[in-house]
């Protein structure tokens, strides 16, 4: 009877080993779809950390190469300056700084195709910088040349001018000279009182004999002197520094050292340096107050000689 029971019991759990295996299977293709996604995030997140290691550098390379573009366009400013400053051409510094100026205002991805370009012209700037340090080194040595030649030059100048100065000067003195010694000179002054009947007398003279004070003198004689016309003026001066004046009888008035003074009489000459003699015969008209007299005679702007009178 214990026979019968057990057989249909065995029986009924024989299946069991298949869904176990089933499930089995399940489980390790979940384990593997797992372990491939792992894979696959794991790569997904190491590449990811590549391209944002790789866009950093970009980025960064970037930056670094529009940093040394604004150096550059310092140093240009500079080179600008030193150049113009020495007398020399500057286009081709200008045109670059305008285009690192247009660089440096546009806003650009970092490509590596960009930064490529850009340190090519980076480069190329750098060659025009260093181009520039020896034009300027040429530059100053030119300056400094023609700073020595117009040095030269300045001395020159000015020992030419004082050379000119000096001989200016000696001409004025020469001038000068000739002029003074051109000048005319009275000599042998005499001066006599003719009386109503013509009779001379000599100084002292008393009223009565003195209808006409007659002057007389020679004009030296002087080879430097131009023969030319000569207005002769003669000033009779008493004591108290008045000169005798009367328009009526000849009369004038004449600039000396640039003051107007009075001439007592006139005469028009041609001086011919002969010693030619002058005779002046003055009529006063009335009376000569007692006392000495002084004679001046003047022409031009000088004084030829003087004489003196007494009157009693």
């Amino acid at each position: 009877m214990t026979d019968n029971t057990s057989t249909p019991a065995s029986s009924e759990q024989a299946p069991a080993p298949k869904s176990s295996n089933k499930n089995a299977i399940i489980i390790s293709l979940l384990l593997i779809i797992i372990l491939i996604q792992g894979v696959k995030w794991y790569l997904d997140s190491q590449e990811i950390r590549q391209l944002d290691k790789k866009n950093a550098d970009t980025e960064q390379e970037l930056a670094s190469t529009m940093q040394r573009l604004g150096d550059i366009k310092n140093e240009l400013d500079d080179k600008i300056a030193e150049v113009q400053k020495l007398g020399g051409d500057v286009s081709d510094l200008q045109k670059a700084k305008t285009e690192i100026e247009n660089q440096l205002k546009r806003k650009t991805l970092a490509t590596g195709k960009l930064i490529k370009e850009l340190k090519d012209k980076v480069e190329g700037y750098e060659i025009l910088l260093k181009t520039k340090d020896e034009e300027i080194e040429k530059l100053k040595s030119v300056n400094k040349e023609l700073l020595t030649e117009n040095k030269s030059l300045k001395t020159e100048k000015n020992q030419l001018g004082d050379s000119i100065n000096r001989l200016s000067e000696t001409k004025q003195e020469l001038a000068t000279k000739v002029a003074i010694a051109s000048q005319l000179k009275a000599e042998n002054v005499k001066i006599t009182a003719l009386n109503e009947r013509g009779k001379e007398r000599e100084s002292p003279f008393k009223n009565k004999q003195l209808a006409k004070l007659k002057v007389e003198f020679n004009i030296a004689e002087n080879n430097v002197a131009p023969v030319e016309g000569k207005k002769i003026l003669i000033r009779i001066i008493d004591e108290n520094g008045q000169v005798l004046f009367d328009v009526a009888r000849g009369s004038g008035t004449f600039i000396f050292n640039g003051k107007e003074e009075f001439y007592t009489a006139s005469q028009e000459i041609l001086f011919d340096n002969t010693k030619q003699k002058l005779t002046f015969l003055y009529e006063k008209g009335s009376d000569y107050a007692s006392g000495n007299y002084t004679l001046e005679v003047y022409t031009d702007d000088y004084k030829m000689g003087t004489g003196q009178f007494a009157v009693k």
